[in-house]
């Protein structure tokens, strides 16, 4: 007889978009072990977004290098877990879940650096062609979940977060203003990112057309954003920099739609049921694109890609990217707004 799942340990440290992919696991797990707690393990740099998630009960914030990993362990194996989840499948994620001396581990079958070896329990994946939110919840299905119908992506929304986006809409003018899009023009890698120039263009036409434009993204992210913006001819409301990463998904839920490069906001958007009109090059959109439907997903379709590379080889540097003009965009933004209406996502 298994013995009852009281305390869950999600070990899913990082990065943005993963921890989003994550959130359905989170909730299929909730229903497959109703009374149980889920602790949550995570990068300090993403620890206010898993505190916005609903149905996490407790975060434990792991810092920087070995020794940060380290110094959770005496609290993990304290805590007495009945069920460990590894999502990240690294060598450190999965020698933490064994650290944690919890007798049933979960990891998937293919991860790498040797973390299978730490499990209890090893996971299949059929085919790498499919999406991240999807691949996860082959775990859940192992523990004897059923599949959801449809992926949950849940938020608490709190009023604090709700005035705080307020306060910043007040202050850039756009109190009541409806649509507006939100722009994010950086990406972790250089080869995700559309050139300057089209952001610039693409949001120059919409301005023109009467439709706000707000840049945002994290606080190292002003560089890519005053490159935009240098190049513009119209004003725009830049955000970049100034909200917290809990605070996106009560931003971006009032955002008409948001454009973007692969990253971490657009998975955001997507959760919260903004419209997300998405630039795509060296990566794969059918494993980390925008999950869910209605979203638009632009790329240059050249024979290399994706190619998952940090560095172009080609002779025309990320065609794949070049490719896509700004005009598309624009009509992608133009069909989004149709779509939602013109009282905006709110």
């Amino acid at each position: 007889m298994t013995e009852p799942v009281r305390r869950i340990l999600l070990i899913k440290p990082s990065s943005l978009g993963d921890i989003v992919h994550a959130m359905p696991t989170l909730f299929a797990l909730r229903e497959r072990f109703p009374d149980a707690e889920v602790t949550w393990l995570v990068k300090r740099q993403w620890v206010s977004l898993v505190e916005v998630i609903k149905g996490v009960d407790h975060v434990c914030a792991v810092e920087q290098g070995l020794m940060g990993w380290l110094g959770r362990v005496p609290d993990l194996r304290a805590a007495g877990f009945d069920l460990v989840v590894d999502l990240q499948g690294l060598f450190r994620s999965g020698a933490m879940a064994w650290l944690t001396g919890c007798s049933r581990r979960v990891g998937f079958a293919n991860a790498r650096e040797g973390s299978p070896f730490f499990y209890t329990q090893r996971v299949a994946v059929p085919t790498g062609s499919m999406h991240a939110v999807d691949r996860y919840l082959l775990v859940t299905e192992a523990l004897g979940a059923a599949r959801p119908k449809e992926p949950r992506f849940e938020f608490i929304d709190r009023a604090e977060d709700r005035q705080a986006v307020e306060t910043l809409l007040t202050a850039a003018g756009l109190a009541g203003v409806l649509p507006w899009v939100a722009m994010n023009v950086s990406a972790r890698w250089e080869t995700k990112r559309w050139p300057p120039q089209h952001f610039a263009e693409a949001a120059d036409q919409l301005a023109e057309a009467g439709i706000p434009i707000v840049f945002m993204g994290g606080p190292a992210e002003r560089p890519e954003t005053r490159a935009v913006m240098a190049r513009m001819r119209t004003k725009a409301v830049d955000l970049t920099g100034q909200t917290p990463v809990g605070l996106l998904p009560s931003l971006l839920r009032r955002a008409a739609v948001l454009v973007t490069n692969d990253s971490g906001p657009m998975h955001i958007a997507a959760a919260v049921g903004t419209p997300v009109v998405a630039l795509f090059g060296p990566t794969d959109p059918v494993r980390t694109g925008p999950y869910g439907r209605g979203h638009v997903v632009l790329s240059n379709p050249v024979e290399c890609r994706p190619c998952f590379r940090r560095e172009c080889s080609r002779a025309v540097t990320l065609e794949c990217l070049t490719g896509v003009t700004s005009e598309q965009v624009v009509r992608a933004v133009q069909q989004q707004l149709g779509r939602v209406g013109t009282s905006g996502s709110s």
